[in-house]
């Protein structure tokens, strides 16, 4: 279903985390980071809303307003606040942003995706199952992988995502927010598909100076 006749197509940006102090600056939480950047950026504060299970912010006015919500059902519930969200604004899954960690993309690498499979993530295998399909846009901030070695990499990848970014990260992670906000922008203005072109060619200026092993780049879908 289309967008309402005249209305903002990006209504509502998700970030995906889990909730409590113990996962707050954590890789998987990297959704969260950049909306409480920008309600940071607007003045705006999240509160909670039941109905939603979740936190929600509002920033901008007229036709550039944005909710942020920030989901509170942990990770592999994400699904559960956002269906929620779109019932109680009336939204369609097309007007909905999901900002969501990705391992197999580099730290400093964006990829905006109009659709898509989950990719092995819990948060979007939930919305996928509460939304009813994969038809909504998404963000994939990468995170980087733990390691090469395949089976390293399987042990490792619970700690890897619920861990924290190393100081020598910071200001490539600091780059990645700012990209992602700017980002958020210029969807507003131009639209997923132009957005996209600028996005998809993102690498943070601090990226080169960062040693250590990467995971490839994933096939452009």
């Amino acid at each position: 279903m289309a967008s309402p006749a005249g209305a903002n197509p990006l209504q509502l940006l998700v970030g995906l985390g889990n909730p409590g102090a113990q996962y707050a600056g954590t890789r998987h939480n990297v959704g969260f980071m950049a909306l409480e950047r920008l309600a940071a950026q607007h003045g705006s504060s999240f509160r909670q809303q039941s109905k939603l299970h979740g936190l929600l912010a509002e920033v901008g006015s007229g036709p550039s307003r944005l909710r942020l919500l920030m989901p509170q059902t942990f990770m592999n519930d994400s699904g559960r606040s956002i269906r929620a969200a779109l019932d109680w604004f009336g939204l369609e899954p097309q007007q909905v942003l999901v900002l969501v960690d990705d391992m197999d993309l580099p730290l400093g690498r964006l990829r905006l995706r109009r659709s898509g499979g989950a990719g092995g993530h819990n948060g979007l295998r939930s919305t996928i199952a509460h939304l009813g399909g994969e038809g909504f846009p998404r963000l994939r901030i990468g995170i980087g992988a733990p390691a090469l070695n395949p089976v390293e990499r399987k042990q490792r990848t619970v700690g890897h995502v619920l861990g924290r970014f190393s100081p020598a990260e910071q200001p490539l992670l600091e780059e990645v927010l700012e990209e992602v906000l700017a980002g958020v922008a210029l969807i507003q203005r131009l639209g997923l598909e132009r957005a996209g072109n600028q996005l998809n060619g993102f690498v943070a200026p601090s990226a080169a100076k960062l040693a250590g092993p990467s995971a490839p780049e994933p096939p452009a879908a």
